[in-house]
């Protein structure tokens, strides 16, 4: 008999998103990961999914909030099939963890009575849906050994429904240890190693895994799920995140593992090398190609650098500040340099008419030249007041 779940992890629900400067904007960010998880609601129904598994790291932190407690239960009730879940890193087990709380366990059992936390390495027999759940609950933040080594001596006879191990650590080169860290995350070790060569694979049907936060196959029975909502900027090609897997195991079959998108909001890069005052156009015509009017959906890291004239560099400055405001976030690099146009300098340093901002103008280009940044604010200041008069 086949049994379909879905496979999900890293929720991290409480992240703290702390670079993000708008407080109300940083809480647009942590609510779309709650709302993330009654999402999949629709994705039980169409998937016919009759178990939810989280492969680690409901909560950013073994101290969420009361707030994201409650929240968090009220999402995992609205779901209507068990969901089962292991402690990760980020909110591991063991003495005064979230899982112990009286608070986690009130709303647990008023919220979310569907809820079953696994905090011991032993095998849990789900007879109502027919699956063995195989466990390897992480006790503490970083596990010297391999938190599924119980597995390699267990006896699995009469064990005859489909057996599904939830795991969370690094796996092969892929894992928190082994990701790029960011002013979001907080650094990691080599720690919670789990040996998939170990494994006894022949006797187990699925290993959902949870850590890395993209979709990722590491063997015909071995995935990461990823984070169901996108939660950092691109990390290149191989991680695919903003998933959860529709999973179909039978016992002593291969699994069907299929990705389904489950992601709201839209993390991008883009970079812009200007070489021309035009290029100014260019840049603002991707930018609404790309955003449109959803800037509310999307966060931005962008890269600009290259030559702008006075009057484009103040436009760059505006263009920004606009797309600041009606994105999600905006992270800039800004590396471009001010350099006025020959017509600029043509207007600033030969005015007949007012040689005081002539010569004034003419020791700024000068200043400029030798990487003054003072007298390139300066320049701009002069040029707009310049453009005012005349106009």
């Amino acid at each position: 008999m086949s049994f379909t779940f879905l496979h999900t992890a890293d929720w991290q629900l409480g992240k703290p998103f702390a670079s993000m400067r708008d407080e109300a904007k940083r809480h647009r960010v942590q609510e779309e990961r709650v709302e993330a998880v009654r999402r999949l609601g629709k994705v039980v129904q169409e998937t016919g999914a009759r178990m939810v598994m989280v492969a680690g790291d409901l909560f950013d932190s073994s101290k969420a909030t009361k707030a994201t407690v409650s929240a968090a239960c009220a999402a995992i009730g609205s779901l209507k099939v068990p969901v089962v879940v292991i402690p990760g890193n980020h909110d591991h087990g063991g003495p005064g963890s979230i899982w112990d709380q009286a608070f986690f366990l009130r709303e647990q059992r008023e919220l979310a009575p569907n809820l079953t936390v696994l905090l011991k390495a032993e095998p849990v027999v789900f007879e109502e849906v027919g699956v063995v759940v195989l466990p390897a609950p992480l006790l503490r933040r970083f596990e010297s050994g391999d938190p599924t080594g119980w597995l390699r001596s267990f006896d699995f006879d009469g064990m005859e429904l489909p057996r599904v191990v939830l795991a969370h650590g690094t796996v092969q080169g892929f894992g928190s240890a082994q990701q790029q860290e960011d002013e979001e995350e907080m650094g990691g070790s080599v720690a919670n190693w789990i040996e998939v060569s170990r494994l006894p694979l022949e006797a187990l049907d699925y290993v959902a895994l949870g850590d890395w936060h993209g979709a990722k196959k590491i063997g015909d029975k071995v995935w990461y799920a990823g984070t169901p909502e996108v939660d950092r900027f691109p990390r290149g090609e191989g991680n695919d995140p903003g998933n959860v897997l529709k999973v179909t195991v039978a016992r002593g079959d291969l699994p069907v593992v299929e990705k389904v998108a489950t992601a709201k909001l839209q993390w991008r890069e883009m970079a812009m090398a200007f070489s021309e005052d035009a290029g100014l156009d260019l840049l603002g015509s991707r930018l609404e190609e790309m955003v449109g009017t959803r800037g509310a959906e999307f966060l931005l890291r962008l890269t600009v650098e290259g030559v702008l004239g006075i009057e484009a560099a103040g436009r760059l400055e505006q263009m920004l500040e606009s797309w600041e405001s009606r994105l999600l976030r905006l992270k800039l690099e800004n590396r471009v340099m001010m350099a006025p146009s020959e017509e600029e300098l043509e207007g600033l340093t030969r005015r007949a008419d007012d040689p005081l901002v002539a010569a004034v103008a003419g020791q700024l280009v000068e200043q400029l030249a030798g990487g003054d940044e003072v007298a390139r604010v300066a320049l701009r200041e002069l040029h707009a007041a310049c453009v005012a008069v005349r106009g």
